[in-house]
């Protein structure tokens, strides 16, 4: 069912960061907020030129613009790259999956998933980028997208919930790989610690 994935990822989140993150924290608070409006408005939509779109996946947008926008301005440049690189990846797929569906090989929710994730991580090396660029890349895919379709007079939702589980499965990922990338640095460098330990122990 649609939008399972994106109330279980979004209440894991919640629950993360209001009872086990350290309160001390200082986004903490503003994280679980903005979950919080996300899950509110996730079955609010309107309608603009036409096209049906779903309120949360305009917050979302903007929240990654008005954090795109607090960055230099190098890597702002940058950013917006990466984005339309994630934004013309995600239309692709979309597009490859209407017209020759047989390359689909398993649920195309994952598919799409895994293939932002992977460009997320080649684009930007810090968790933060990485996110800012799946969110606002995705969604700006969303309203390429439907344009595109409807030019064919394809209906076509902006930021429905088939969009917010893929947008949310993404973010799980990423966060999961970067859990991934700080535990090995952070065994290394304890490993690293306790042989300097044992080396100065036996001179």
């Amino acid at each position: 069912m649609e939008g399972n994935m994106f109330y279980w990822i979004s209440w894991m989140y919640w629950i993360f960061l209001t009872f086990i993150l350290d309160k001390q924290w200082p986004y903490r608070r503003r994280l679980s907020a903005f979950i919080l409006v996300m899950i509110i408005l996730s079955t609010s939509h309107f309608k603009v030129s036409g096209f049906d779109i779903y309120l949360s996946s305009i917050v979302l947008l903007m929240a990654a613009y008005f954090l795109i926008s607090r960055e230099k301005r190098t890597s702002i440049f940058y950013i917006f790259i990466c984005s339309f690189i994630i934004t013309i990846s995600y239309v692709t797929f979309h597009l490859f999956e209407i017209f020759d569906p047989i390359w689909v090989i398993f649920k195309s929710d994952w598919m799409i998933a895994i293939c932002i994730t992977i460009l997320s991580l080649l684009l930007q090396n810090k968790l933060k980028g990485r996110l800012l660029i799946a969110f606002s890349g995705t969604m700006q895919g969303e309203i390429l997208y439907a344009y595109i379709l409807n030019k064919y007079s394809f209906p076509y939702v902006i930021g429905s919930f088939a969009y917010l589980d893929v947008c949310f499965l993404i973010s799980a990922l990423l966060v999961g790989w970067s859990c991934l990338e700080n535990a090995g640095s952070y065994f290394g460098n304890h490993v690293g610690a306790l042989s300097n330990m044992n080396k100065n122990h036996h001179k």
